[in-house]
């Protein structure tokens, strides 16, 4: 799975990057995105793509309660296309969630070792992602995103079995495009990123807590006092 990741920087040249044409929100950069927090999503409107903010952890539209969402922060990519509360937004409502890194921890014989994954030249990254409208009662719109999941890499599995789908630029255009449908192509978009073009370090304890918020979140990991 993927339950918190990394948004550290955002420039012109980022956006320039992702054919951005337009900013609806300016996204907040984090050293700890965690679920239920606003994320940076690129999505298409028309001809253009918009950088805006929705809220991690996909509500279906016939959900009755948002809380829903914070078990909806994955979607795994081989199920994506027939479960109820993704299929219909893997079809239509496709995003990029922009980011530069993300952590998964491993557990030792004491304690869970967080680790932060990036790709090698630590560039901004998109990771596949779905999107859905939630309307309340008094007819609020609420806009939700969920990350999609395949099995791990070889750099990824020591540490966990299933990674979040990054996706190569050269497919950024069908993968925002909403009239394109085309089920087995978009399925077979979502491939584990490979190992030898990603680097893992481990990082500071401090990342265990979605409270903490800073660089030190990425400092390496001081050892543990004899």
């Amino acid at each position: 799975m993927c339950g918190r990741f990394t948004f550290r920087k955002l420039s012109p040249a980022v956006m320039a990057g992702f054919g951005v044409a337009e900013t609806a929100r300016e996204p907040r950069l984090s050293f700890n995105v965690a679920p239920g927090q606003a994320v940076a999503v690129v999505v298409q409107e028309g001809d253009n793509r918009k950088l805006d903010t929705y809220r991690w952890g996909l509500v279906p539209a016939w959900a009755k309660d948002p809380s829903l969402g914070y078990k909806m922060i994955n979607a795994r990519g081989e199920t994506v296309a027939e479960k109820p509360a993704f299929r219909e937004a893997f079809l239509k409502r496709r995003c990029l969630i922009l980011a530069d890194g993300f952590y998964e921890w491993s557990q030792g014989a004491k304690s869970k070792t967080p680790y932060c994954f990036t790709l090698a030249d630590e560039e901004v990254f998109a990771f596949a992602g779905l999107w859905e409208r939630w309307k309340a009662p008094d007819g609020t719109e609420l806009r939700t995103c969920a990350i999609v999941t395949v099995g791990a890499n070889d750099l990824m599995r020591p540490y966990h079995h299933r990674m979040p789908v990054i996706l190569n630029p050269r497919h950024y255009s069908r993968w925002l495009d909403p009239e394109f449908h085309d089920k087995a192509f978009l399925l077979a978009l979502l491939q584990p990123y490979p190992g030898n073009g990603m680097r893992v370090r481990s990082v500071s304890t401090l990342v265990n807590s979605p409270k903490n918020d800073g660089p030190q979140c990425v400092l390496p990991l001081e050892p543990e006092p004899e």
